[in-house]
C-alpha cells in the first residue's frame, strides 16, 4: 500500500481530520494535505513524529508491513 494512502487511513480510523494531524506535525492543514495527496514528499522527522503520535512502526505506516506494529524507541 501506498503511504500516503496508509497515512489517510490511519487518521480516519482514528477519527481525526487533516488540521489535527497538522497540527502535530507543525503545519496547516493544507501543508498536511499536500503530503496525504502528494503534492509534497514526507520527511524523516515527520515521519518519525507520525510514528510516535499514532504509536505504530515505521514499517506499517509507510506501507513496507501490513502488520500494525507498535512504535520502538
Amino acid at each position: 500500500m501506498d503511504y500516503r494512502k496508509r497515512m489517510r487511513a490511519v487518521r480516519e480510523d482514528r477519527d481525526l481530520t487533516q488540521a489535527q494531524v497538522g497540527q502535530v506535525l507543525k503545519k496547516t492543514q493544507q501543508g498536511y494535505n499536500h503530503i496525504e495527496n502528494g503534492r509534497a514528499e514526507l520527511k524523516i522527522e515527520d515521519l518519525i513524529v507520525l510514528c510516535r503520535f499514532y504509536n505504530l512502526s515505521a514499517d506499517y505506516l509507510i506501507g513496507l508491513s501490513d502488520t500494525p506494529k507498535p512504535f520502538e524507541k
